[in-house]
């Protein structure tokens, strides 16, 4: 009986951990694509969007490797001082995010007209919604954060500079500066400077951490993983 428990259990776990790994590739995946609509409805991008867009604008590295190397060097910081938080789900954002992004704005400017604010509107909503459903997703599979998350994490957990919550807010608004400040020098016009920071960036600073919640625990949590 105790054998046959001990290979249920085994076999329990084997199950839980391809759930988990779907989860986290799917919901990546669905990160990028979101962020591609972000990007494309130009009404202002999520915090690291916009710094990682404002350096595009002035580097010669396409936005898909642009974000790689961005990401890699975070990778390093966040394997010095905290690599437990380093998974499966760390890795496959960093390679999968960026082009994924790029290459959805580009078939969503082949598809749609730009002029049209109700395409524009349609895409922001749907990019905030994947957005927060896609972190609802590979958050509670416990796979790895995100490298720009892990900075966060460290300066609470290893540097005791303040609590999370307080770091991210304070991440996130360096890179709104920097993202802004790259952009202008880059040369466009302060008129165009929403398509990076904007409404989608008030919007997801202030509820896209709720809706997370509310995706991950109501839906993830309870009806996929059902730890509820």
């Amino acid at each position: 009986m105790e054998k046959k428990q001990n290979r249920l259990t085994r076999i329990f776990n084997i199950e839980r951990l391809k759930m988990r790994i779907f989860l986290c590739i799917v919901g990546t995946i669905l990160c990028g694509v979101s962020v591609g609509f972000f990007k494309y409805a130009a009404f202002g991008v999520d915090p690291f969007t916009s710094f990682v867009s404002g350096l595009d604008k002035v580097s010669p590295i396409e936005y898909g490797m642009l974000y790689i190397v961005i990401n890699a060097v975070l990778l390093i910081v966040s394997l010095i001082f905290d690599r437990h938080m380093i998974g499966l789900g760390t890795i496959v954002n960093l390679f999968l995010v960026g082009y994924l992004a790029q290459y959805s704005q580009q078939f969503l400017t082949s598809l749609l007209s730009s002029d049209s604010i109700i395409a524009r509107i349609i895409c922001l909503v749907t990019g905030i919604v994947g957005l927060c459903f896609s972190c609802g997703l590979y958050m509670p599979a416990d796979m790895g954060v995100s490298t720009y998350d892990a900075i966060a994490i460290i300066m609470d957990k290893k540097w005791h500079i303040g609590k999370f919550k307080y770091n991210r807010i304070a991440t996130d608004f360096v890179c709104v500066i920097i993202g802004s400040v790259l952009y202008l020098m880059s040369g466009e016009p302060l008129s165009t400077l929403t398509t990076i920071v904007g409404i989608g960036t008030i919007i997801t600073a202030f509820f896209m951490g709720p809706l997370v919640d509310f995706f991950a625990n109501k839906f993830t949590r309870k009806y996929i993983l059902k730890e509820n």
